[in-house]
C-alpha cells in the first residue's frame, strides 16, 4: 500500500518519501522498488523502517 511511505518521513523527509510513493504509484511498482532504484534507502534499511505491524495499534 502506498500509504506506507509515511513511516519513512522521518527517516528521509517527506519531499524523497513522497517521490517514493508517486513513482511507484505511476510506474504500477511498490514502495520498496522504488526507493532502492532511486537510491534512497537500502533493502536492509527499508525492511526494518517499514513495518506495517507497527504502524497499526490494538484491534
Amino acid at each position: 500500500s502506498l500509504m506506507l511511505v509515511t513511516a519513512l518521513n522521518p527517516k528521509i523527509g517527506y519531499y524523497k518519501a513522497a517521490e517514493i510513493a508517486n513513482t511507484a504509484h505511476k510506474n504500477g511498482t511498490t514502495l520498496k522498488e522504488e526507493a532502492i532504484n532511486l537510491g534512497y534507502l537500502t533493502t536492509d534499511e527499508f525492511d526494518a523502517w517499514v513495518k506495517p505491524e507497527d504502524m497499526v495499534g490494538d484491534i
